[in-house]
């Protein structure tokens, strides 16, 4: 299974790496979205950096829908999930594949964004080795959890007339406690916010576990009915 998983995510980042769509829309989208922050909040620099945990996840959430609608229309052209249903591959190797090339994806934003805020916000993090371990976990542990629940809420709406509006209205209530435990674990890795980061992570955990299983589970009943 995970052999024709690795199969799959690297078609899905060869597409990308040859369309460049997430280098050439996602990527202006995510600074665009910090510095439009920046403006919003009047350039205050003590609020900026308050409100940095928060700032950074919306515009990490953001910028995952474009490139779960992204990956999700893959699948769309030229009936490329037809043809993956027809191929013989396990439905939870497809899963695991997508959600992986998706979680690659977001990680390299969250990388970017990471030091956007670091730029524009003037924010700083715990120098603590702690805050720091916490800080790489969370943003792992989420890119899962939301790859997972992007890539499984995508193939609800393949082949859906007005997919791009309706993958976001699906979607983003789902993320409210990635958005949640993220934003509170790095409000701690910050110093933004006493509160107990790695118990929030663990609210992360179990979202990421809990959209892994069912996605393995689930997906192929999807491709089925999309």
């Amino acid at each position: 299974m995970l052999r024709d998983a690795v199969l799959i995510a690297r078609k899905d980042l060869r597409i990308e790496r040859r369309s460049r769509v997430v280098l050439s829309q996602v990527v202006p989208f995510a600074i665009l979205v910090l510095v439009l922050f920046a403006f919003a909040l009047n350039a205050d620099r003590q609020a900026l950096a308050d409100f940095t945990p928060g700032l950074f996840w919306v515009a990490v959430l953001f910028s995952a829908l474009l490139a779960i609608q992204r990956a999700t229309a893959i699948e769309g052209i030229d009936a490329t999930s037809d043809s993956l249903r027809l191929s013989g591959i396990d439905p939870s190797s497809i899963f695991l594949g997508k959600a992986m090339a998706v979680c690659a994806q977001l990680l390299a934003l969250e990388v970017l964004l990471l030091v956007g805020v670091f730029i524009f916000y003037d924010a700083e993090v715990d120098s603590s080795a702690s805050a720091f371990a916490l800080l790489v976990v969370t943003a792992i542990v989420a890119a899962i959890g939301v790859s997972a629940a992007g890539t499984l809420y995508g193939a609800l709406t393949i082949g859906v007339r007005g997919q791009e509006t309706l993958l976001p209205i699906l979607l983003l209530p789902v993320l409210a406690p990635v958005l949640i435990g993220a934003t509170r674990s790095f409000d701690d890795a910050f110093g933004s916010a006493a509160v107990n980061g790695w118990a929030w992570l663990s609210l992360l955990a179990l979202f990421a576990v809990v959209y892994v299983v069912f996605g393995l589970l689930a997906y192929g009943i999807l491709m089925e009915e999309s």
